[in-house]
C-alpha cells in the first residue's frame, strides 16, 4: 500500500523552537529531533541549502530516528542556480571577497560545481545506508525558465544523481500552464526526477498553479507554501506567514490520493514555517488524512514512536 508520509520542512526553524511545540523535555538537537521523529514520519532538511551537509550530522540524525522514517534534503543553493553566500563554500574553492558576498557557479573555476555535489552527496551516505533518504530536492529558482538550457541542465542532474533520487521544484509559472505541462512532466519522467506539486497564493504574477503529477514511481511530494499575498515578494515572515484551514486542505485530498495510486510513498510537506503553523497544519492534514474518503480510508502513516535508543 502506498505511504502518505505528512511533515515539515525543518524541525529546527527558529519561529519553531520559540513557539512552544517542543515540549521542556525535548531539549538540544537530539531531544527536538527525537520529540518531531515521534509526531511525524518525515521532514525537509532546509538547512543544507544554506550549508553543504556533513557526514556526522547525517549519521546522527540516522542514529535519532526509527524505522521508516524519511528525510528529503534540500539542495545546496549553488548547485540549483542560486546566489550564493562565499563563506559558505569550502575553503578550497572560496573567491576573493568577504565572506557574505554572494557567489554563483560561474564564477567558481572549472569543475567546482561537480566537487560541490560530489561533497554534498558524499554527506548523504549514512542516511542512504540507513535507508533513511527520501528525495533530495532540487528547488529551481523563478528564472529558470522553460528552453534548450534548462532541460540540458535537468539532464545533467539525471546523469549526476545516479541512483540518488530527485525531486524538481519549478518556479517559473511557464513550465505550468495548460500548454506547457504535459512537456514539462515528460521531461521530468524522462530524467526520472520526482516532480514537487505546489500550494500556494493564487492569483500574483509569482502564483503557480496546485497541478500535480506523478514522473517517478518511487515518490511524489506535494509542499505547501501557505497562500500568504506576499508570497515571491516579502520577507521570509511575510512569504510563509499563513494558518491552513480545513477548508483548504480538503481539495488536496483526491489529488494526494491520485498521486498515492501511482507512486509507491507520497511526501506532503508544510513550508509555512512561522512559529507552530507548519507543524499545526501538518497534523490538520493527517487527521483529514485518516478521515474516510469518497472511496475508503485515506493512507495516511502515523509517525512511529522512538525509544531511547532510536528504533521503532
Amino acid at each position: 500500500m502506498t505511504r502518505i508520509d505528512v511533515g515539515t520542512c525543518s524541525w529546527t526553524d527558529p519561529a519553531l523552537l520559540a513557539s512552544g511545540w517542543y515540549p521542556p523535555s525535548a531539549r538540544g538537537p537530539e531531544g527536538r529531533l527525537r520529540h518531531y521523529a515521534s509526531r511525524f514520519p518525515v521532514v525537509e532538511v532546509d538547512a543544507t541549502y544554506y550549508a553543504l551537509p556533513s557526514t556526522r550530522n547525517s549519521e546522527l540524525w540516522a542514529a535519532r530516528t526509527p524505522d521508516g522514517f524519511r528525510f528529503d534534503v534540500k539542495a545546496f543553493s549553488l548547485l540549483t542556480g542560486h546566489p550564493t553566500r562565499a563563506g559558505a563554500l569550502p575553503a578550497t574553492l572560496r573567491v576573493p571577497g568577504p565572506p557574505g558576498r554572494p557567489v554563483r557557479a560561474a564564477e567558481l573555476p572549472v569543475g567546482a560545481e561537480q566537487e560541490i555535489w560530489e561533497r554534498f552527496a558524499g554527506a548523504l551516505g549514512p542516511l542512504i545506508t540507513a535507508d533513511r533518504l527520501g528525495t533530495v530536492l532540487l528547488q529551481f529558482p523563478p528564472w529558470f525558465a522553460p528552453g534548450p538550457a534548462a532541460q540540458a541542465a535537468l539532464g545533467r542532474w539525471a546523469e549526476r544523481a545516479r541512483e540518488i533520487p530527485l525531486a524538481v521544484e519549478l518556479r517559473h509559472p511557464a513550465w505550468l500552464t495548460p500548454s506547457a505541462f504535459p512537456g514539462t512532466t515528460a521531461l521530468l519522467r524522462s530524467a526520472g526526477t520526482a516532480f514537487v506539486a505546489v500550494d500556494v497564493a493564487q492569483g500574483l504574477p509569482t502564483s503557480l498553479p496546485p497541478v500535480t503529477a506523478v514522473t517517478s514511481s518511487a515518490t511524489a511530494v506535494v509542499r505547501f507554501h501557505g497562500r500568504s499575498r506576499q508570497w515571491g515578494t516579502g520577507s521570509k515572515e511575510d512569504r510563509f506567514r499563513h494558518r491552513y484551514t480545513a477548508a483548504e486542505l480538503r481539495p488536496w485530498l483526491p489529488r494526494i490520493q491520485q498521486l498515492a495510486g501511482k507512486a509507491d510513498r507520497v511526501h506532503v510537506l508544510f513550508n509555512n514555517c512561522c512559529g507552530d503553523a507548519a507543524v499545526s497544519a501538518a497534523e490538520l492534514m493527517t487527521q483529514l488524512l485518516e478521515q474516510p474518503g469518497p472511496s475508503g480510508r485515506w493512507t495516511a502513516r502515523p509517525a512511529v514512536p522512538v525509544d531511547g535508543t532510536g528504533t521503532a
